[in-house]
C-alpha cells in the first residue's frame, strides 16, 4: 500500500471516529499521530512536532490573554458601554451586539467573545422583552465573521499564514484579513435581520437568566443596610484604654448614649484590622481594639474627637457606594449544618480573619438585629471585604456561597481590578503582531506571561484558561496534516479535485475547495478541518498555477463557516441550550449565511489576491 493510501485511510478513520463521536477530540488527535508513526508516514520526532509548534503555542497564549480581558470585567464594561451608547432599542441593540461580538472576536477568539457576552445577552434579551434563541445564534455567526478581522481572531487564520509562508509566498498580515471579514460582518448581520426572525424559534426556554449586574443594590435592599455600623480603632493615648466593655455598654463610649455599642474585638494584626476575640463584657480595652459602633455621623465623629479613636471602617450601605468596587465587594453566604460556625456568637461589624467583616445577619427570613447572636444552621450572612478573601470563601467549608464571585464581578464590576494593565498588554500585543516586529507565538507568549506577572490573573487562572483539548487536538493533526502533504495524497486529492472542475478555472477551484472545507467542518472541529484541507488547497493551487494567497484565504473564509450544525464550534454548542435550539435550527440560518460567505469570497478574494 503506497503512503499515500495510508494517509487517506488514517484521514478517513480520524474523520469516521470524529463523526462517531464516541472518543474525545483529543483522544482522536492522539490516536492519530501515534497511528502515523506507527504505520512509518511520520518519525516520532514528527508525530510529536505540533505541540511544540510555533502555532499551538500562540492559540495556547491566546486563551489565557482571553481569559485576563474577560476576568477584569472590560467585557462587562463594553456591553454596558454599548447600551448607553445604543439604548434599549431592539434593532439597534440587536446590532450593536452583534457587531461586539465581531469585534471581540477578532481580538480573543470566538469561543472567548461568546463565552463573555453570553450571560450579558441573556439578561439583554430579558430587558427587551425577545426570546434569547433570536440574538444568540446570530450572534455566533457574526462572531464567526468576526474571526476574519485579524490574525489573532482564529487558530485558523494563523494556520493559513504559516502554510503560505511555507509555501513559498508571503504570510498574512495581522490585519490584512479585514478586508474580506468586514463586508462578511456586514453581510451576516443583514441576513441575520432579514431571515433570522423567520427561521429562529421564539418560544423562551427554561427561567430567564439571573441578572447579576444590580446584585450590590438588591443585596443592600434585601438585607435593609439604610443604616450601618462604625469601626473604631482605640489609639494608646484614648482615654478609653483600661475601661472595661461593661462600663462602656452601661453608659455608652465616653457618656454618649446617641451612640450604640454593638461590640468590642481584639486586635490581633495589621493596625484598624482587628480581627481576633470578641471582648467579654468583664475585659477591658487595650491599645488598637477596635469598637463597632451604630449612631448618627455627628455623634460618632464628636466620639472620635473626644476618645482619640481612629475611623478603621466607615457605615458600607447603598448610598455610601463602598458595597461592591474594583477592590472590595460583598457576597451572601448561609451556614450549612455541622458548620464550625454554628454555636459561635456573630455581630454586625466583626472582622472575620483581616479581611472580611460581617454586615448583616438573617434568620427565617429576617434580620437578627445589631446584637451578638449564637449562629444556627441556615443563617445567612452578609460578608464584604476584598474580593481575594471573598473568592477565598468558595473553598472555605464553613459556609455555603450564594452566588459565584466571580460571575458576580464579570457582571456587576465593570473595569474591575488591573482592567489597566490588561488594557495595556493587549493593546501591546496588537501592536507587535501588527507592527510584525515579533513573531505570532513570540508576542503571545509574552502578552500571556505578562498578564501573569503584572497580576492581572494568577497562574493557575492562567492554566485554567487554556482550553487544553483544543491544544491537544491541533498539537495531534499537525503531523496528519504533514503526512498528507509528504506522502504525496495532497496531490493525488488535489489532482482529483482539477480533474472534476478542470484545469484553468481558478474561480471553479475555489468553489470546489469552499464545499470540501464547508462540508467537512460541519461534522469535525473547524480547525481540524483547515489543517487537513489546507496541503490539499496548495498542491491544488500549485498544480493549476494559481497563487496560493487567494486559495487559502477562501479556506479561511470556508474554514470558520462552519454553520450548520451545534456540533461543528464549541461556540455554536454554547448557545444550543440558552437558545432553545434543535439540531436541524442551525442550517436554516446557516445554510443563507454560508451562501453570503461564498458569494464575498468569489466577489473579493481574487480583487486583493491575485491568482
Amino acid at each position: 500500500m503506497s503512503p499515500a493510501t495510508t494517509s487517506l485511510l488514517i484521514l478517513a478513520a480520524t474523520v469516521a471516529l470524529f463523526v462517531w463521536n464516541r472518543l474525545s477530540v483529543g483522544v482522536v488527535a492522539i490516536l492519530t499521530a501515534l497511528a502515523l508513526y506507527a504505520t512509518g508516514l511520520v518519525s516520532a520526532e514528527e508525530a510529536l512536532s505540533g505541540f511544540g509548534d510555533p502555532v499551538v503555542v500562540f492559540i495556547a497564549s491566546l486563551f489565557i490573554v482571553s481569559e485576563a480581558i474577560d476576568a477584569t470585567g472590560v467585557t462587562t464594561w463594553a456591553g454596558q458601554r454599548l447600551i448607553d451608547l445604543v439604548g434599549e432599542g431592539t434593532t439597534r441593540l440587536f446590532v450593536a451586539v452583534l457587531g461586539l461580538c465581531a469585534l471581540l472576536t477578532a481580538v480573543i477568539t470566538l469561543n472567548g467573545s461568546v463565552a463573555a457576552l453570553l450571560p450579558m445577552v441573556l439578561v439583554l434579551a430579558v430587558r427587551i422583552g425577545v426570546s434569547p434563541s433570536r440574538m444568540l445564534m446570530p450572534m455566533v455567526f457574526t462572531g464567526s465573521a468576526g474571526s476574519l478581522l485579524a490574525l489573532t481572531g482564529s487558530p485558523i487564520n494563523v494556520i493559513v499564514s504559516e502554510a503560505a509562508q511555507q509555501a513559498g509566498g508571503d504570510g498574512f498580515g495581522f490585519f490584512e484579513f479585514t478586508v474580506v471579514g468586514v463586508p462578511l460582518v456586514v453581510g451576516t448581520i443583514l441576513v441575520a435581520l432579514v431571515v433570522g426572525p423567520r427561521v429562529l424559534p421564539r418560544e423562551v426556554v427554561g427561567p430567564p437568566p439571573r441578572d447579576l449586574s444590580r446584585h450590590a443594590g438588591r443585596l443592600a435592599e434585601y438585607y435593609e443596610l439604610e443604616g450601618g455600623f462604625y469601626r473604631l480603632r482605640v489609639r494608646p493615648t484614648s482615654p478609653l484604654v483600661g475601661v472595661t466593655v461593661a462600663e462602656v455598654e452601661a453608659t455608652g463610649p465616653l457618656g454618649h448614649p446617641d451612640v450604640g455599642l454593638i461590640g468590642v474585638q481584639r486586635h490581633t494584626g495589621a493596625e484598624g484590622r482587628a480581627g481576633g476575640e470578641r471582648l467579654e463584657p468583664s475585659q477591658a480595652l487595650q491599645p488598637d481594639d477596635v469598637l463597632v459602633v451604630t449612631g448618627a455621623s455627628d455623634a460618632v465623629s464628636r466620639l472620635v474627637v473626644e476618645g482619640g479613636l481612629a475611623v478603621a471602617m466607615r457605615p458600607v450601605t447603598t448610598a455610601s457606594g463602598a458595597l461592591m468596587t474594583r477592590e472590595v465587594g460583598v457576597s451572601e453566604v448561609v451556614v450549612p449544618p455541622r458548620s464550625p460556625l454554628v454555636g459561635e456568637e456573630l455581630f454586625p461589624g466583626q472582622m472575620r480573619g483581616n479581611e472580611i467583616v460581617v454586615l448583616r445577619i438573617r434568620r427565617l427570613g429576617k434580620d437578627v438585629g445589631a446584637n451578638p447572636v449564637e449562629v444556627a444552621p441556615g443563617d445567612s450572612i452578609l460578608v464584604h471585604g476584598t474580593w481575594p478573601a471573598i473568592d477565598a470563601l468558595v473553598d472555605d467549608r464553613d459556609v455555603l456561597l450564594v452566588d459565584s464571585p466571580d460571575l458576580v464581578r464579570r457582571q456587576a464590576v465593570p473595569l474591575g481590578p488591573r482592567s489597566g494593565r490588561a488594557i495595556a498588554v493587549l493593546a501591546a500585543m496588537v501592536v507587535a503582531l501588527a507592527l510584525g516586529l515579533v513573531p505570532p507565538a513570540i508576542a503571545g507568549l509574552a502578552a500571556a506571561t505578562a498578564m501573569v506577572l503584572l497580576r492581572v490573573i494568577t497562574s493557575s487562572q492562567a492554566y485554567r484558561a487554556v482550553s487544553w483539548q483544543t491544544v491537544v487536538l491541533i498539537g495531534g493533526l499537525i503531523p496528519l496534516s504533514t503526512a498528507i502533504r509528504t506522502s504525496g495524497a495532497a496531490d493525488a486529492v488535489a489532482g482529483r479535485l482539477i480533474d472534476i472542475v478542470g484545469s484553468g478555472r481558478p474561480y471553479l477551484l475555489l468553489v470546489a475547495l469552499f464545499v470540501l472545507t464547508g462540508v467537512i467542518g460541519q461534522v469535525i472541529s473547524n480547525t481540524a478541518t483547515v489543517l487537513i484541507v489546507t496541503p490539499i488547497a496548495v498542491a491544488a493551487a500549485q498544480e493549476t498555477h494559481v497563487s496560493v494567497q487567494p486559495v487559502l484565504m477562501l479556506i479561511a473564509v470556508a474554514g470558520a463557516a462552519a454553520l450548520l450544525t451545534p456540533i461543528s464550534t464549541p461556540a455554536n454548542l454554547m448557545v444550543m441550550g440558552p437558545g432553545g435550539y434543535r439540531f436541524g435550527d442551525y442550517w436554516k440560518l446557516g445554510l443563507p449565511v454560508m451562501l453570503l460567505w461564498l458569494g464575498v469570497s468569489l466577489a473579493v478574494i481574487p480583487l486583493v489576491w491575485r491568482f
